[in-house]
């Protein structure tokens, strides 16, 4: 007998030390219980049985959730977090909660969280993510939650919701979103449509409001009025070169990206040369050519020049430049981009783009560049300035092709350099571009009467 009231105290000691202080554990209508609320904890404790299924850690002092944090609960079913001072939840912090169905986090200052982990959380029915610091969320946060059904998100700091955010929760039947300074741009148009729609209930609609622009601040999302909204287009022409043209080292070539969308896309350019990859987000060089403060960059001038119009100039295009480039626009409604190959002809050779055609460009002896309309060009008597525009183009059919101005500029007999300007492109200097180019400036969507030569002679 002595030996059974022995074990039974080894048993009951062993329960004790298996439920860490100060918090209280117990089983109460079958679930296994850990409660520490009110504890002044700055910290999750370790030590709890491995079969808890529910574990409270509301109105404590925790500021972060760190990797591994719940590892010893496996078999947790729900988690109490609310009312803390949480500013982040590190990756892996919930991937172990496989069998997780209710999560409350509301009522702390989450500003970093790991959304990656609500993958592993397919058993989940209910967030609690609400009153937080919350300012994004991944367009595939939600992607693996099937058996969510209430979803609180109000009281944060969201400026724009993802379309398509909550496409994969096909068992949502309640969503709280109230509260949140939301842009009413044309990112948030489709939000707007999805909640008139939805058989969700979406409560305190009066107070789902704009916050920006000024002009609507205040303004509910529900009467919000249609806006001028599209996808970016990205455009692409080219001048048809001549036969038997080349593309020689020592050319500047000037590339146009022209893009359209509402509201006005972000252009970047990729470029894929020999000696790798160079990204550029746009623009990387002021009117004057030289590098913008912050931009990295060898030289004040760099090798790719990126300008705001929309133009990149290789002022000294040579065999490790060969390559493909391309420009991408983006806004908040999709991205676009198109492409173009350009390689040097070897002698006796004929360089050729994408559509097969040929390069072309001579040295225009004498020929000069200089600064106009605030925008850098290039300059050495040698120089051939060789021209692809970018412009629509919806699959790998993008293409372009080169000509030499050198080549273009009819002899006139008048002396003095002339000019050409255009809202996006960079002007091009050549002796004799004259008006007697109609064909050749309509090409380039210029007006006729852009070029202009001096008559004196010295």
């Amino acid at each position: 007998m002595q030996e059974l009231r022995l074990l039974c105290l080894v048993v009951l000691v062993g329960l004790a030390r298996a439920c860490p202080e100060p918090c209280e554990c117990g089983e109460k209508y079958g679930f296994h219980i850990a409660d520490c609320a009110y504890r002044d904890l700055k910290a999750v404790p370790s030590g709890f049985p491995a079969n808890v299924t529910t574990l409270s850690l509301s109105a404590n002092q925790l500021s972060s959730l760190p990797g591994g944090a719940f590892r010893e609960v496996p078999r947790l079913q729900s988690l109490w977090l609310a009312h803390n001072e949480i500013r982040s939840v590190a990756a892996g912090a919930l991937a172990s909660l496989s069998q997780l169905k209710s999560l409350d986090l509301s009522h702390n200052l989450i500003s970093e969280f790991a959304w990656s982990d609500l993958h592993s959380l397919r058993a989940l029915q209910l967030l609690k993510m609400d009153s937080n610091e919350l300012t994004f969320i991944p367009r595939d946060a939600f992607r693996s939650l099937r058996a969510l059904r209430s979803l609180q998100l109000n009281h944060n700091r969201l400026h724009t919701l993802a379309e398509g955010t909550f496409a994969p929760l096909t068992a949502l039947s309640h969503l709280q979103i109230n509260d949140n300074p939301f842009d009413c741009t044309c990112g948030i148009v489709w939000f707007k449509t999805w909640a008139l729609t939805t058989a969700v209930s979406i409560p305190e609609q009066d107070n789902i409001t704009c916050t920006s622009p000024h002009v609507l601040k205040g303004t509910r999302l529900n009467r919000l009025l249609p806006l001028p909204c599209s996808a970016p287009s990205v455009q692409l022409t080219y001048q048809p070169s001549q036969d038997g043209a080349e593309l020689r080292p020592g050319f500047v070539l000037a590339l146009h990206c022209d893009v359209d969308g509402q509201p006005a896309p972000q252009l970047h350019w990729h470029i894929q040369t020999p000696g790798g990859t160079v990204e550029i987000a746009s623009p990387n060089v002021g009117a004057d050519g030289r590098a913008l403060p912050g931009v990295l960059a060898a030289s004040s001038r760099p090798r790719f020049q990126a300008f705001a119009n929309g133009s990149l100039l290789i002022p000294d295009f040579g065999k490790l430049e060969e390559g493909t480039y391309s420009c991408l626009a983006t806004n908040e409604l999709g991205s676009a981009e198109s492409s173009v190959n350009v390689a040097l002809a070897t002698p006796g050779e004929g360089g050729a783009d994408v559509l097969g055609r040929g390069f072309r460009g001579k040295a225009a002896e004498g020929k000069v560049c200089y600064t106009v309309d605030n925008e850098v060009q290039p300059s050495g008597p040698e120089d051939n300035v060789v021209i692809i525009y970018l412009s629509r183009a919806r699959g790998p059919e993008a293409a372009a092709t080169a000509e030499g101005l050198g080549s273009l500029c009819p002899q006139t007999g008048l002396e003095g350099p002339g000019w050409c300007s255009s809202p996006t492109l960079p002007p091009l200097m050549c002796p004799s571009i004259l008006d007697s180019c109609p064909a050749f400036l309509s090409s380039l969507q210029l007006p006729l009467g852009c070029c202009h030569q001096s008559t004196g002679r010295g």
